[in-house]
């Protein structure tokens, strides 16, 4: 392996790719599986998300705790990454592989064990990964083309969990779908996993105690600010992702086999929208930037309500992809500066507590998410598949349009209560380290 290859942006972004291609296709189509296609009540989904939360809110900082203490000669985060990997693949071929006649209870038990085994393993997962960006990336302008490069693969990732997933269900079905896709993660997972290193010294700092720990995350203002700010605007990521199959079929009125069009003009648009909002945050710095994203990305769901038909959904997602590309770049940089000012003041690195904690508070968007399908289900008639109400049309218009638009405004209004924290001053990576070198904006 090149020295240029090893921890550079691309390498650190394969991960991004590994992990979001199953994690795509879960967000995207859990909820059409369970609700539309198996009959599982809205109520019952909505149930099993609230148990998911209650269990994330302990294994998740409890994840990153860990983490921040583990000290092996192959570093601190990359064991749990490896040990995570098998584990991975199979809760998520559980989640799709639902045996047949379990009845309604039997459904909703499936459906709760399988959403706590996958949500477990993959916050070992993200907690563990996440941590390595501050620690690979120093400076605001690295960060910002890491986290462009990252999301890139990303945006790469989704393109193909979501468009092609319409495809592979409709000719092979949901469990051959999860093993392949469960393959793919394992593959570049590890090529990610053995093409980084992790820094030395930040091992070998005393990690603080217990208490400490927590109580010194739990008393950072900018880090709660800007992480409750950023759980709404995620949740409208998770709403356009899971809702975007049922808008097309009850909103566009269109075929399955077209969803994947829809979905693409999306995904496709945000690869090269991320240059753009690269070079935003390096003109107007992080702060101003993650805000004018938020704008940007409420105002860019409007021309979903006004779409009648295909070619209406694909502009209207050509226009959703511009402000999606926004919130996608602009929150590592912020998130990563908050990290630094915390070593600073402790002098301890704690990458993995903070990504635990501000991970945890970000995926409550899915409960977010899930009382948002709830409540407007509720308004308009639709429980299920099969009895989706009287109006399921608006149902769908309102999940796309009208609720993004208002989570987005709760964000910015948030946003708007935090200070600028810096982040140009940020200590620089020596060249001799490894971190943070070579990729480019493409990959």
């Amino acid at each position: 392996m090149s020295r240029k290859f090893l921890n550079s942006p691309t390498a650190y972004a394969l991960g991004m790719f590994a992990m979001m291609v199953p994690s795509q296709a879960f967000s995207s189509f859990y909820s059409y599986y369970y609700v539309e296609k198996l009959g599982l009540g809205v109520g019952l989904a909505t149930l099993a998300r609230v148990v998911y939360l209650i269990w994330d809110a302990v294994n998740n900082p409890m994840a990153g705790y860990l983490s921040d203490r583990t000290n092996t000669r192959y570093g601190r985060r990359r064991p749990w990454i490896f040990f995570s990997v098998p584990f991975f693949m199979l809760a998520f071929v559980m989640v799709f592989a639902v045996p047949e006649g379990l009845g309604d209870s039997g459904l909703f038990v499936w459906f709760l064990t399988a959403l706590v085994l996958f949500e477990a393993v993959a916050t070992l997962l993200w907690v563990n990964y996440g941590a390595l960006f501050p620690e690979l990336f120093r400076g605001e302008r690295l960060r910002a083309k890491a986290s462009a490069i990252q999301q890139g693969y990303q945006i790469l990732a989704i393109l193909i969990a979501t468009a092609l997933s319409p495809l592979i269900y409709d000719s092979l079905g949901f469990g051959p779908m999860a093993v392949l896709y469960a393959l793919v993660f394992g593959i570049f997972m590890l090529w990610f996993a053995f093409s980084v290193r992790e820094d030395e010294g930040a091992r070998a700092e005393k990690p603080l105690p217990l208490k400490q720990a927590f109580r010194e995350t739990l008393t950072n203002k900018p880090f709660w600010t800007f992480n409750i700010a950023n759980s709404f605007a995620q949740t409208v990521n998770g709403l356009l992702g899971s809702m975007i199959p049922f808008y097309a079929k009850y909103a566009l009125k269109i075929p399955e086999s077209q969803v994947a069009i829809l979905l693409g003009s999306i995904f496709v648009t945000v690869i090269p929208l991320v240059a753009v909002w690269y070079w935003v945050v390096g003109r107007f710095g992080g702060l101003r930037s993650w805000r004018a994203a938020l704008v940007v990305y409420g105002l860019s769901a409007i021309p979903l309500w006004f779409a009648q038909s295909l070619g209406g959904g694909v502009a209207a997602g050509i226009v959703v992809g511009f402000g999606m590309a926004g919130f996608l770049v602009t929150p590592n940089v912020l998130s990563a500066r908050i990290v630094d000012l915390d070593a600073e003041r402790t002098g301890r690195r704690r990458e993995g507590i903070y990504t635990a904690v501000g991970g945890f508070i970000t995926r409550s968007s899915g409960l977010i998410s899930a009382l948002a399908f709830w409540i407007v289900g509720l308004l308009y008639g639709y429980v299920s598949g099969d009895d989706p109400g009287p109006r399921p049309e608006t149902t769908f218009r309102v999940l796309v349009s009208v609720v993004p638009l208002l989570l987005l405004a709760v964000s910015f209004g948030i946003s708007m209560l935090m200070k600028d924290i810096g982040g140009e001053d940020a200590p620089k990576v020596r060249s001799d380290s490894g971190t943070g070198t070579g990729g480019s904006l493409h990959g």
